[in-house]
């Protein structure tokens, strides 16, 4: 609260003004409590919006003007897990300067408000909601002139795997909205099944429905929402950089892919790059992490990057990834193309891949050892321009993970292998 409410643009009436909101896990309950107890009695105004989707918090902090918003989740992980995301005035997630500054105020004592300084908690989930639906439904079917809403997806037919998570309400709700038949699986929330088996970490229930209902295709979200992988008519897995290939190229027929470049991180498959290159689409790419891909996106005014785990951030719409925004986005392409997601997918087909966890090294030196270098730059002459060598540490274990990309699984294989040896050996602790 200090270091996020020390604007003033949302006071009214000298008070700032903060919105909670949470995803299914049963401690959101009594965390979300918590939060907003802390948050009034440091003289916020909270609105407690109840279970809402992450990026419905990014929208709905936006759209209200308030000072910051957070959200109760811990995202794809499961059910025992939780955590706290925040949302600066504006809907954006907090860069790593501003995340240093909250570390360095934590445990310091501070004169806190009393009295009438001391916020209200109010609580308003329907209206919460209903708003962010609506706006979800309008960016993909925008009310015309004679206050009628088009149904873009009508007569398509799709599954719906919503993880018992958060947007257990949300999602069909707002493709229904915009003309979908929609198939809704796992979305029976009751505390304890947040992922469990279900959604963009399980998708065999939704590939399996796909098959069974005959649907055109299917979307599975996470706990919180953000991040949407798509299953085609064959209940075969449509990954994140296949779902930002055919937006970026939709986009660029609208005329709305700034600079005619999609954002994407290092772990987007080079199939992806090549494909879009061919197609007079650039790639620019960042660290992995949906913040460091927002960053660039702002940096450079681009409209369009994203993640292969199905993080899609669509600027024209939303500051964050929203898994929502992405299924109805991905499913008016499939209508409006006439053709299947399968055919769409294909053009952006994906280059055979290996990873390889090197434990027990020293991670620090992956990327300056001289003979680890070495190796990579042996290996990369080798695969030429159609394949890549990634070495990366993990940002919470003693490991280094290696990522190849070839022509052929079986190169793709060999290469790290030989890599992984050489990291092992030489980065040994």
């Amino acid at each position: 609260m200090r270091v996020l409410g020390s604007g003033s643009g949302s006071q009214q009436e000298g008070r700032r003004r903060a919105l909670v909101g949470r995803d299914t896990r049963v401690s959101g309950d009594f965390l979300a409590s918590a939060l907003a107890a802390g948050m009034s009695a440091g003289g916020f105004d909270v609105i407690d919006v109840g279970i809402i989707p992450t990026p419905g918090i990014a929208y709905l902090t936006s759209e209200l003007n308030v000072e910051m918003g957070a959200v109760i989740s811990a995202s794809h992980n499961p059910m025992p897990d939780n955590g706290i995301k925040f949302f600066a005035r504006g809907g954006f997630k907090l860069p790593d300067t501003k995340e240093d500054d909250i570390e360095a105020v934590l445990g310091q004592d501070w004169e806190r408000p009393t009295g009438a300084g001391v916020g209200r908690i109010s609580r308003d989930e329907v209206t919460a909601t209903n708003m962010y639906i609506q706006h979800l439904v309008e960016s993909v079917a925008p009310t015309g002139p004679d206050k009628v809403q088009p149904k873009p997806l009508a007569g398509l037919r799709l599954v719906a795997d919503c993880a018992n998570g958060a947007t257990s309400v949300v999602a069909p709700e707002a493709l229904r909205r915009a003309g979908a038949d929609v198939v809704v699986i796992n979305a029976s929330p009751d505390g304890y099944n947040i992922n469990k088996h279900a959604g963009s970490t399980h998708p065999e229930q939704l590939q399996a429905m796909v098959k069974a209902s005959d649907a055109a295709m299917g979307v599975a979200f996470d706990g919180d929402a953000d991040r949407c992988l798509a299953v085609d008519e064959d209940g075969n897995m449509v990954n994140g950089d296949q779902i930002m290939g055919i937006l970026a190229r939709a986009k660029q027929r609208e005329g709305k892919l700034a600079n005619d470049t999609l954002v994407v991180t290092v772990m987007s498959n080079l199939g992806l790059k090549l494909a879009l290159k061919d197609m007079g689409i650039a790639t620019v790419q960042t660290g992995v992490g949906d913040r460091y891909v927002l960053e660039e996106m702002l940096r450079g005014g681009f409209t369009l990057g994203g993640e292969q785990s199905g993080h899609v951030i669509n600027r024209e719409f939303a500051t964050t990834g929203d898994g929502t925004l992405t299924a109805l986005t991905l499913a008016k392409e499939v209508v409006r193309s006439g053709k299947s997601l399968k055919e769409l997918a294909a053009d952006f087909p994906q280059l055979p891949q290996q990873l390889v966890n090197v434990p027990n090294v020293d991670k620090a030196a992956a990327n300056t050892n001289a003979k680890v270098q070495a190796a990579v730059e042996r290996e990369e002459q080798v695969l030429g321009d159609t394949g890549r060598v990634l070495l990366r540490a993990s940002g919470t274990e003693p490991l280094v993970r290696v990522m190849v990309e070839a022509e052929t699984q079986e190169q793709a294989d060999e290469v790290c292998q030989r890599l992984a040896q050489v990291v092992a050996d030489e980065l040994a602790l």
